[in-house]
């Protein structure tokens, strides 16, 4: 008889990978799943499919399922993975539920609505298919070099050599490192306590937008030189900014002085959760 095995879907991902490193160096023999076809040589097989069509996918027998692709496609797919033997599966979302459940951007709304609509569908799936949950919600995820938010700043501080920010930026901010995420996805998946449970997963430090700022500036080996822009004088510059910084709105500025923090006793307790510090170093290249 087949040993089932761990699936990681998103392996490619910043988590996804880190899953996939730690669950080789344990020796759990993981698959990762990928849409273009890739080579072995990492300690890990490679499943070339699509969420959309696992049918095709070939799956071997399943164990437990590690996923950080969109909860939506991974609450389609709950049928087919439970068919191939997923008897536990542990998901990536976001705090960002809660926290932007109410932004004044009406398409930004929209779409945080519909992850945590998804999010709901993907439990209803796994309590119908008889597979043991756990959801796992990060606040700011980064990786060096990789990550949209952090390393986005970081690229800003590289090219301008100062950062802007909103009413002093005294928001407070959790930020989380991936391989840490990581950690905590196979701990949970090997936790019984952990099953049918959400957690909120926070950075080890909380500090303020402009200290989070200010460390970045720390991991590029550049002087700080942050500049307090007033509410007026970004909706002037905005207009420009978009052009320099595509995505950028008058939401995500103000948000600079919005708490975003999250308590990390209960993942703690149950979890085991004992994410870093926030000191980011970045490469010089």
């Amino acid at each position: 008889m087949t040993t089932p095995r761990p699936l990681v879907i998103g392996a490619t991902g910043m988590v996804g990978g880190a899953i996939l490193r730690r669950l080789v160096a344990d020796g759990a023999q993981p698959i990762g799943l990928s849409r273009q076809p890739r080579l072995a040589g990492d300690g890990a097989d490679w499943l070339a499919g699509d969420l959309a069509d696992l049918g095709r996918a070939a799956l071997p027998p399943l164990g437990v399922v590690y996923a950080t692709a969109p909860v939506g496609r991974v609450a389609d797919a709950v049928p087919q993975l439970a068919a191939a033997g997923m008897i536990r599966l542990v998901v990536f979302t976001s705090t960002s539920i809660a926290t932007k459940w109410d932004t004044p951007d009406p398409d930004e709304r929209a779409a945080i609505r519909l992850w945590g609509a998804d999010e709901a569908r993907l439990i209803a799936a796994c309590e119908a298919n008889g597979v043991a949950w756990t959801v796992l919600r990060p606040t700011l995820i980064y990786l060096e070099g990789r990550d949209g938010n952090v390393s986005r700043i970081a690229g800003l501080i590289r090219r301008f050599r100062f950062f802007p920010l909103m009413a002093g930026g005294e928001g407070l901010r959790q930020p989380v490192h991936a391989d840490d995420l990581a950690a905590a996805a196979i701990a949970a998946a090997a936790r019984p306590v952990c099953t049918g449970k959400t957690y909120n997963l926070p950075g080890g430090e909380t500090l303020s937008y402009r200290e989070m700022v200010g460390r970045i500036f720390d991991g590029l080996g550049l002087p700080r030189i942050i500049v307090p822009v007033p509410d007026w004088a970004w909706r002037v510059v905005l207009p420009v900014a978009v052009r320099v910084l595509p995505g950028l709105s008058a939401t995500m500025a103000t948000r600079m002085a919005k708490d975003m923090t999250f308590d990390l006793a209960p993942a703690s307790a149950e979890i085991g959760w004992q994410p870093r510090e926030f000191r980011p170093v970045f490469s010089n290249s």
